[in-house]
């Protein structure tokens, strides 16, 4: 079969929800016979046509595929993929992702993970600052599950030891962090509203966002 047949468009064909059901069925030997790749999964999917849990258990196939050894990890999809499974997933659906903690920790990490890819080193270069990160309804200390974002030499490192004094705190939760990273939310009226809590630098802060490229959907 050639390999063009394992294009999204061809994965695609089925039903989204019968499309996630036969990812949740698939074993190792299947996944690595059929040649399917991770981006091809998240391109034939459109979460705005899944149910409230369907994304979730989308996910934790593709973890579970990657446990056993087959190359679909979060972390060859590309950038643009993620970005839009994220920009058209409900909040329902980022909820049911946000409570379990496998997945959570999963996405969390990948986002952070991508972070140096999308630092635009022409505003950083001569930046050196410290950013400390708190998600509530984690498993860390205090309830938070927390990282550490240096930007220095024109470069952007994370860490989840917080092992640098920040110039600025930033406390949300991961839903509201997903939106507001997939231009789903506005950090303005969340800080406004008291759904982001920020302790230090404000005006730092407030320019954060453009130090990063986002991806678009």
């Amino acid at each position: 079969m050639p390999e063009s047949s394992h294009t999204g468009e061809a994965i695609g064909a089925p039903e989204p929800r019968e499309f996630v059901a036969m990812i949740e069925r698939m074993d190792a030997e299947a996944a690595l016979a059929s040649n399917i790749t991770v981006d091809a999964i998240g391109r034939a999917i459109d979460p705005r046509k899944l149910g409230k849990d369907d994304l979730s258990s989308l996910l934790g196939a593709i973890s579970r595929l990657a446990a056993q050894g087959v190359d679909v990890g979060l972390s060859r999809m590309s950038p643009a993929t993620f970005a839009r499974l994220v920009a058209h997933a409900s909040k329902d659906q980022l909820e049911s992702i946000m409570v379990d903690s496998a997945l959570r920790v999963a996405v969390l990490d990948e986002i952070f993970r991508r972070m140096g890819r999308h630092v635009r080193p022409d505003r950083v270069r001569d930046l050196h600052a410290v950013v400390h990160w708190r998600f509530t309804g984690g498993a860390g200390e205090g309830g938070f599950d927390r990282y550490e974002t240096t930007i220095s030499g024109g470069a952007c490192t994370v860490s989840k030891a917080m092992t640098e004094r920040s110039r600025v705190t930033i406390t949300l939760s991961p839903l509201d962090f997903l939106k507001l990273i997939s231009n789903n939310a506005s950090a303005p009226v969340l800080f406004m509203t008291g759904k982001v809590k920020v302790r230090g630098d404000l005006a730092f802060a407030a320019g954060l966002s453009g130090l990063f490229q986002l991806p678009r959907p």
